[in-house]
This record gives structure tokens, C-alpha cells and sequence, in this order.
């Protein structure tokens, strides 16, 4: 990731430096005007890398060191995390997919049938959530 940040604000000083050329180049051939569109979209793309960089490097001295996948000695087991646990038989998901498909059917057809699709979308939320606090697999 540090390699990314380096690049990032190699990008940022070359964004600046085209930035400047541009505008120089502009004042000669435009006879002393400056095209702003070219120069405010380079400028702002040199902002952007800015951006960029900073959060890398932010994320990187957050993280404490090099994470598995940046380095070349790493094997494929050293990144992979535990992601949670997710019931392989559970209904609701489909149960929640229905309500936002109903959903996006309800703005793009009739207002009406997104009453609807919240109440299902509340049943269904509320059924995943709440699916080992009853029943057999209750805990």
C-alpha cells in the first residue's frame, strides 16, 4: 500500500506540473486568455491524486503494518479473514430480495405497491435478525 501512496503523489506532481503547462500553454495560444475548463479539470484532477494519497497513507500507518496480500512472500491462507456466519438454510434472504424487488417495482410502476414492499422488507429484516431466537435453533 505504500507503493500505492507513492504513486499516488507522483500523479498529484505530474497533474500539477501538466496543470501549469497548460495554463502557459493556453495564455500563448489563446492570445493571453486562459482556457479554464482544461485547466480546472486538470487542477482538479491533481486534487483528486491528492485525495488519494492521503487516505492510502492514512489507511496504511492505521493498519500497523503490510497486509498479507501486499507482500510477495505471503501465501493465499495468510489473507483470509473469517468473514461471519451465515445460515445456509435460511429463507429470509430471498424473502428480502422479493421486497426489494417489489420495492424498485413500486417507484418505477405505482407508489402504491412500495406500501407493500416496506411491510415485507420490515417482516423480512426482522425475521433474519431475530431466526435463532426461536424455534429449534433457538440459543
Amino acid at each position: 500500500m505504500r507503493v500505492n501512496t507513492n504513486l499516488f503523489w507522483i500523479l498529484c506532481g505530474f497533474m500539477l506540473l501538466a496543470d501549469a503547462v497548460y495554463i502557459v500553454w493556453s495564455l500563448i495560444w489563446y492570445e493571453g486568455q486562459i482556457e479554464w475548463v482544461g485547466a480546472l479539470a486538470i487542477g482538479l484532477a491533481a486534487i483528486l491524486s491528492a485525495f488519494l494519497a492521503f487516505y492510502l497513507g492514512r489507511v496504511h500507518k492505521a493498519q500497523g503494518a503490510e497486509l498479507p496480500e501486499d507482500r510477495l512472500d505471503s501465501n493465499i491462507d495468510d489473507g483470509d479473514p473469517e468473514m461471519g456466519f451465515y445460515s445456509p438454510w435460511s429463507w429470509w434472504p430471498i424473502i428480502l430480495a422479493g421486497g426489494g424487488a417489489l420495492m424498485v417495482l413500486g417507484l418505477a410502476v405505482g407508489f402504491w405497491i412500495s406500501f407493500i414492499a416496506v411491510a415485507l422488507l420490515l417482516v423480512a429484516i426482522v425475521g433474519w435478525v431475530f431466526e435463532y431466537y426461536r424455534g429449534y435453533f433457538a440459543r
